[in-house]
Parts: structure tokens; C-alpha cells; sequence
């Protein structure tokens, strides 16, 4: 039975990855974070970046996400990188957002490309909307309208950026996001 459940939530999370296999998206994506507000400021004094076009999310008591990505230094593509959720607890639905980690520093990128990187449960992002703001961290979304957006700054040389794309999902689950990188 768990098995069935696992499977149901790895097709519910990778059916909202299909468009990430295509390449041109990236700079779309990359143009979406630097028309918010927040964003643009780590464009032009970040180290580097890991940017996700689309990651898919879905669960029912036990969730998945996953997507492919890729890594900038400056503004040199270094290689590529995946993310992998898996989370338990009161979960249903699915959903695809983008996500964005800025790199305040070498120290930074060199730790997210060190091959096998890790935010624990209590990472948080904050999720941008135009026109709405949202707070966001690996355990859940909210949002609320409002002329302010919520800031976010370096935590561990790191500043996480998401942005959603569609779906709908109710959670209070306990999850943490794993990435690979491949080098170029």
C-alpha cells in the first residue's frame, strides 16, 4: 500500500515537471525573477545561482518534488543540478513552482556544488507573485494580498526565491530538499 502511494505522488510530482526538458525556458524563467522587486538586487551582486523552472510537488500523506535545474557563476552556466523533496504528514494535491537560490559568496557555491547539498526541514523560501505576496519554506505556502512583499536576505550565504506556477496543494508536512550538481 505505501508503495502505491509513493508511486501516485512521484507521477503527481513529475507530471508538473514535463516542461523542464525544454532549455529555452531557463531564460524566461531567469526573466521572471528579475522583474520582482525583491530579486533584482541579488541578480547584480550575487556570487552565482541555481535556478529550477519548474518543479512539480505532489502528495497525499506522503509527498514528492523534483526538478532539474541548472547553475550560473556569474553569468557562466557551471553545470547542471536536481531537486528531490520527499516529505510526510497531512498532504494532498500537487503543484509546480519555480525556485531560485541566489549565492552571496564562493563559500556558498562551493558548498551547494560540493555534489550533494541538503536544507533541512526549517529552510525557508520566500515565494514571490507579482501583485500578491506569499511566504514559503519546504514545510508549506501561505499567501496574502498586500502592497509589501516579504524580504528575504543570505542565510548560510544562501537567499531561496520561489515563484508558483499552478496547482493546488493543502499541507502541514515535514520535508527538506536534497540537490545534485553536475559540472559541465
Amino acid at each position: 500500500m505505501t508503495k502505491r502511494i509513493l508511486a501516485i505522488c512521484l507521477i503527481i510530482g513529475f507530471t508538473f515537471t514535463q516542461t523542464v526538458l525544454a532549455d529555452d525556458i531557463y531564460p524566461d524563467t531567469i526573466a521572471k525573477f528579475k522583474q520582482a522587486n525583491d530579486t533584482h538586487k541579488f541578480f547584480d551582486n550575487a556570487y552565482g545561482y541555481a535556478i529550477f523552472p519548474t518543479v512539480g510537488k505532489g502528495g497525499f500523506g506522503i509527498g514528492a518534488a523534483y526538478g532539474k535545474g541548472k547553475v550560473f557563476r556569474d553569468q557562466d552556466h557551471t553545470g547542471n543540478t536536481s531537486l528531490t523533496q520527499l516529505s510526510l504528514g497531512f498532504q494532498i494535491g500537487g503543484q509546480a513552482y519555480s525556485e531560485i537560490i541566489f549565492f552571496k559568496n564562493a563559500a556558498a557555491y562551493e558548498a551547494f556544488t560540493s555534489g550533494s547539498f541538503e536544507f533541512n526541514a526549517q529552510a525557508s523560501a520566500v515565494a514571490i507573485n507579482i501583485g500578491a505576496n506569499a511566504q514559503a519554506g519546504t514545510t508549506g505556502n501561505s499567501s496574502g494580498a498586500g502592497d509589501k512583499m516579504a524580504k528575504a536576505s543570505y542565510i548560510n550565504g544562501m537567499a531561496v526565491y520561489t515563484m508558483a506556477k499552478g496547482g493546488l496543494m493543502f499541507e502541514a508536512a515535514l520535508a527538506g530538499q536534497s540537490f545534485t550538481f553536475e559540472e559541465n
